[in-house]
């Protein structure tokens, strides 16, 4: 039988492992660290004495590839939100509370009522916002949407930092175009937000492992790939730091690492090199506060924290497009993202709590503009033998968890088509 090696456990590389077992494949699954999931899991933290997720990841009830992910290994029930697509929203500087509902028909009629309108806003900025569905390739956001508007700051920028992981002015508008054409633009059936209920190793990762072990696939922890021996066009060896792997006539290989790894691993791939990072930071509260319309977040505007979300005693906060403030000290970054929370919900105490926790992600994923796009991989990377998977590979859609699952899956469609 053909043995597909998938090197990479996060997102990507489990929905192409999990999508080829599916499919009767003879797969092996490594992962260069003790454990799956990649940027995308959860673990115990001692000091909070909880588990808590590495980062956030807000998700929509639009996003196709995860709920074919999630059927696929029995894990649909693990996510949870609003019956309603309901976004609130707090506007610290001038002291402005507002929900964002979208209406269950992708008529936008919510526009046209001036109340539940976003603050400062009137019908013509709507329309004109319009202009960003017609985006070319090249376009950055400020070519397309006006970015002196009470819409692009109380609403477009949130959106597009928390999607693009970039300043929302030089982020592509094509790949923001294509995420509110999937979600938004489909009505409350495709952007109702959706949260990990128990943690995101319980909904992505745990579930996949779990499937991929009763489909007999093998998942091998703690190989780190060192090398790849090519003839030709093919792999023929991978060489890991404890040994090395044969890879027979007919096996196929997946690279689904992140970019930098593929670059130097394949030096004829000239992968994404600008990068942003994302801060994330817990706090672990004795009371849970009340959410807004028991939406699960908040969006925040003019501070510096950006989404907060909400589960049992953990408030979670996560500030994307962060570069300067990764750079400061955890210590600076907790106390002045709690007096935005302060600010934003009632009943907090002065100071932070004790126990609570800020995690950096300093390369989390690639500058989504259009000048680093061009340097998104194809799936087939010119081996015969070699494909590649990850959210920085070309799928047409943002580097999250929608991206990786769909650059998993598509990098399992290639190889059967190849095997037909």
């Amino acid at each position: 039988m053909q043995r597909v090696h998938i090197v990479g456990a996060g997102i990507s590389g489990l929905a192409c492992a999990v999508r080829l077992s599916s499919e009767g494949h003879d797969v092996i699954l490594y992962e260069g660290a003790g454990h799956a999931g990649g940027r995308c899991r959860s673990y115990h933290d001692d000091h909070l004495d909880c588990t808590i997720d590495n980062g956030n990841h807000l998700l929509l009830s639009g996003n196709t590839g995860v709920q074919e992910y999630l059927a696929l290994i029995d894990a649909e029930a693990e996510l949870t939100g609003p019956d309603r697509a309901v976004f609130p929203f707090v506007d610290l500087a001038f002291n402005l509370k507002w929900t964002v509902e979208i209406d269950d028909s992708w008529w936008p009629g919510w526009i046209l009522d001036r109340n539940r309108r976003i603050p400062g806003t009137g019908i013509w900025d709507y329309f004109k916002s319009a202009r960003l569905m017609i985006a070319s390739e090249k376009d950055v956001l400020q070519d397309v949407i006006d970015t002196d508007t009470n819409l692009f700051r109380r609403f477009i920028e949130p959106l597009t930092v928390g999607v693009l992981n970039t300043p929302a002015e030089s982020g592509s508008a094509a790949l923001l175009a294509k995420v509110i054409r999937k979600t938004f633009i489909r009505g409350a059936r495709a952007c109702r937000p959706r949260i990990a209920r128990h943690g995101l190793s319980q909904t992505f990762v745990d579930p996949a492992l779990r499937y991929l072990e009763y489909r007999d696939a093998r998942f091998e922890p703690n190989r780190r790939l060192r090398n790849i021996t090519t003839v030709g066009q093919r792999a023929v060896a991978l060489a890991f730091a404890d040994g090395e792997q044969t890879i027979d006539a007919g096996d196929m290989v997946v690279l689904a690492l992140p970019a930098q790894a593929v670059g130097t691993l394949l030096p004829a791939i000239d992968p994404p090199s600008e990068f942003h990072p994302i801060v994330n930071a817990h706090f672990r509260v004795d009371d849970p506060p009340e959410v807004p319309e028991q939406a699960g977040l908040i969006g925040i505007v003019g501070g510096t924290a950006q989404w907060v979300f909400f589960r049992d005693n953990i408030i979670s906060v996560t500030v994307s497009a962060a570069d300067e403030l990764a750079q400061q000290s955890n210590e600076s970054i907790a106390n002045a993202i709690w007096r935005d929370l302060r600010a934003a919900i009632c009943g907090l105490p002065k100071e932070p709590p004790y126990r609570h926790r800020v995690i950096k992600e300093r390369r989390a994923t690639f500058s989504q503009t259009p000048r680093s796009i061009r340097h998104r991989a194809q799936c087939r990377c010119g081996f015969d033998n070699i494909f590649l998977a990850g959210d920085w590979v070309d799928t047409g859609f943002p580097a999250t968890i929608e991206g990786s699952i769909r650059s998993g899956f598509e990098a399992a469609r290639v190889i059967a088509a190849v095997n037909s």
